[in-house]
């Protein structure tokens, strides 16, 4: 028993004995876990407790204090240099920030230079108009621009852009250009789509378009979405990662909430491949929805056509798209139909996408509609839920080799609700005293004029007519292009006449309505072999319709076009507006007929008042058949010259007119040349319009030098079986078949790269 109750004691001071340092180490560890609380709260470590062990462990502690405000002042100064450098990355980021998205505001009094295929927005909130990118394209290279202009109109409709400053605040804004640009902005740009919002102090969406080098050899498309805020003058990108394809000549517009967005094409430089997708941006939730529709019922795939807002939805109208047939050459198709997309969220839940109605009808054509045509532009009149179309451009293709384009001027108005009717909108004169007999006497010169440019032959009826008549006829006159770039004076000019004030015929037009003003800015005039991209400023009071008042006039011989070298050797016969002269063309007897003219006896019979003798006559015609004979050879001999092409230096190749070619083409060729010429010979003195004018002259002497040897070239072509068209090709240096335009760039016809 002494053994087990010694061994009891033992197993109890052993267990007291672990007792008493398990209690140790948990007072160690807690003297250590106040240690640090005090290092925390930065006062000095003083142990707790009494004994010798309490003693030593307050100076351990002690001294762990000492060495811990050395820790805590380095902590607090990391801490502080921490914050001091956040707050220093938030100012630069701030700093950044505002440097990057910093708008910069410039007054800059003229309107926009001249462009192609920008946009034109009236602002939802307000009277301005908002001016966004284009390009402009000179018949040599191309410029792109990211201009953002905002326009204030004047007051006064009738006054000029150019109208200097009021000294009072209310007016000081109006009728004034101004220019805003930022680092945070779209890149340059045109054929993109602009939809204007009234939220948020009134935004304008920005999507797509397109961008090309100087010689239009490679084309980016854009698939970014800008934010305009019109508040707070500055741009913002919006990344979502569902969004519609890159492309250009697509239409956007706001419809509450939403940017409906449809259509456009992708130029990849080799084809042109046309869209009909249907996209919604939800600006509530910054979203885009691709829309699911009816093949069956859906307006096909195009680009360059309107898109209206309703209360019922969004209505479609015209554009323009190409056709690969298999086999055959690609066609341009006008579009003149009409689409109302009906737009109608869930009446319980409010949900478009999901519970919602969107779905295309086919509208029917009613009333009096204009004909089809491409690049026509209409623009929304809220005031009266009214479509008003203006210009556009139709091709018509005579023949496989031949194609004619007819720019339109005239302007149409579309109801949007109900059925839709279209009417034409014609000009009124203002109400005098015999105010019937001198409208009759404006519509007649119309009439002459229209009936000039069709190649008509009508003469003007007089007599009685009735009033109408008198409409009818004023109105078939409004919808012809009838206003020429220099009309010849009429016998009954009247300078009250409505129809002087309308601007030529063009296409792709810019057009906006603010307040009851039609606004109308540049477009495309195109003709032969040109197209000239315009700068004028117009504005219509829709409400009276009396006259187009001129903001900023373009005229178009003061307009420049330069050929390429691609497109120089193509260039056709045609009237040139911008040749400083005119040499009047003599007509041309074909074969041998002018033979047989110039030795017609009865012209040879007589000289002056004396009868020659019929010795006298057979020398005389003798004479004439040697001169025919050595005009033949040396015509011979400037045909085999002009074919050997590659032994000959480019200085006479440009400066010699060609065979069938007429002063015009000639000219046109040779224009840098002739130039460089009268420059040189005028010591550099000569500069802009007399230089022209007098490298014209340069050229015209030569081309009458050549004037006998290329006729007699004509007539060697044509005794040899080849007619005008033939004769043109070879002077054009092109194939039969080949049409006018379609270069590289944009030559009109058909295959511009602006019809799309």
């Amino acid at each position: 028993m002494g053994k087990k109750g010694g061994g009891g004691a033992a197993q109890a001071a052993e267990k007291a004995a672990s007792k008493a340092a398990k209690r140790a180490k948990q007072e160690s560890k807690a003297a250590r876990s106040a240690a640090k609380q005090s290092v925390k709260k930065g006062g000095a470590g003083g142990g707790s407790g009494g004994g010798g062990k309490s003693s030593s462990t307050g100076t351990a502690t002690g001294k762990g204090g000492k060495k811990s405000k050395g820790a805590t002042a380095a902590a607090a100064a990391a801490s502080k240099a921490e914050e001091e450098d956040l707050d220093a990355l938030l100012a630069n980021f701030k700093k950044e920030w505002e440097e990057e998205h910093k708008v910069l505001e410039e007054r800059v009094g003229m309107a926009p230079t001249r462009r192609a295929n920008a946009t034109l927005t009236a602002c939802p909130l307000g009277d301005d108009l908002w001016f966004f990118g284009g390009e402009y394209f000179d018949g040599d290279r191309a410029t792109f621009y990211a201009n953002l202009f905002r326009y204030t109109p004047s007051s006064n409709p009738a006054a000029t852009a150019n109208q200097a400053d009021s000294t009072t605040s209310s007016s000081q804004d109006r009728g004034t250009w101004r220019q805003y640009s930022s680092a945070n902005q779209p890149g340059p740009r045109s054929a993109h789509a602009v939809a204007a919002s009234p939220a948020a102090g009134g935004m304008l969406f920005v999507f797509g378009g397109e961008f090309a080098g100087p010689k239009l050899n490679k084309f980016f498309h854009y698939r970014d979405l800008w934010i305009f805020s019109i508040a707070n003058k500055s741009w913002d990108r919006i990344d979502t990662k569902v969004r519609p394809s890159a492309r250009s000549g697509h239409r956007m517009v706001c419809w509450k909430q939403y940017i409906v967005l449809f259509g456009g094409f992708q130029d990849t430089g080799v084809r042109t491949t046309y869209l009909g997708d249907l996209w919604i941006f939800d600006t509530a939730e910054y979203k885009w929805h691709e829309i699911k529709q009816n093949e069956l019922r859906k307006p096909p795939a195009r680009s360059g056509f309107s898109l209206l807002s309703t209360p019922e939805g969004v209505v479609l109208y015209g554009g323009y798209c190409k056709r690969y047939i298999k086999g055959e050459r690609t066609q341009g198709i006008a579009l003149e139909d009409a689409w109302l997309l009906t737009i109608a969220p869930d009446a319980e839940t409010g949900d478009l996408f999901a519970r919602g109605k969107i779905e295309w009808t086919r509208k029917r054509k009613i009333g009096y509609a204009p004909g089809q045509r491409s690049g026509c532009t209409m623009t929304l009149w809220p005031q009266r839920n009214t479509g008003v179309l203006f210009g556009g451009v139709t091709d018509n293709e005579n023949d496989e080799e031949s194609l004619e384009s007819f720019c339109h001027n005239d302007l149409f108005a579309y109801a949007l609700s109900g059925n839709g009717r279209w009417t034409s909108l014609n000009l009124r004169r203002k109400k005098t005293q015999g105010g019937k007999r001198r409208r009759k006497a404006a519509v007649q010169p119309e009439q002459r004029r229209a009936a000039q440019s069709d190649g008509e032959e009508d003469e003007d009826e007089e007599g009685d007519e009735t009033k109408d008549g008198q409409d009818k006829q004023g109105q078939e006159a409004l919808s012809n292009n009838i206003v020429p770039t220099k009309a010849a004076p009429e016998e009954d000019d009247d300078p009250d006449d409505p129809q002087k004030s309308v601007p030529i015929g063009r296409y792709n037009a810019m057009l906006a309505v603010q307040r009851n003003v039609l606004y109308c800015y540049g477009g495309i005039h195109e003709t032969a072999d040109r197209e000239y991209t315009l700068d004028d400023f117009y504005t219509l009071d829709l409400v009276k319709m009396e006259r187009f008042n001129c903001l900023k006039s373009c005229p178009i011989d003061a307009l420049e076009w330069y050929e390429s070298s691609s497109s120089a050797s193509g260039s056709s016969d045609s009237s040139s507006d911008s040749n400083p002269g005119e040499v009047e063309e003599r007509e041309q007897p074909e074969g041998e007929e002018m033979a047989e003219n110039e030795m017609d006896d009865d012209e040879l019979l007589w000289e002056g008042e004396v009868e020659r003798t019929r010795e006298e006559i057979e020398k005389i015609k003798l004479e004439r058949k040697r001169e025919r004979e050595a005009l033949r050879e040396k015509a011979n001999t400037f045909l085999g010259v002009s074919k050997d092409a590659a032994n000959r230096d480019e200085k006479d190749v440009i400066s010699t007119p060609q065979p069938g070619e007429s002063i015009k083409a000639f000219y046109e060729r040779s224009r840098a040349y002739w130039a460089s010429v009268a420059h040189e010979q005028s010591e550099g003195s000569a500069r802009g319009k007399e230089m022209r004018r007098d490298g014209f002259a340069l050229a015209a002497q030569k081309y009458e030098e050549y004037r006998p040897v290329l006729e007699e070239i004509v007539r060697i072509q044509a005794s040899a079986g080849m007619d005008a068209s033939d004769i043109k090709s070879m002077a054009n240096g092109s194939t039969a078949g080949g049409k006018t335009g379609g270069i590289a760039g944009g030559g009109p016809g058909a295959e511009s790269r602006n019809r799309r």
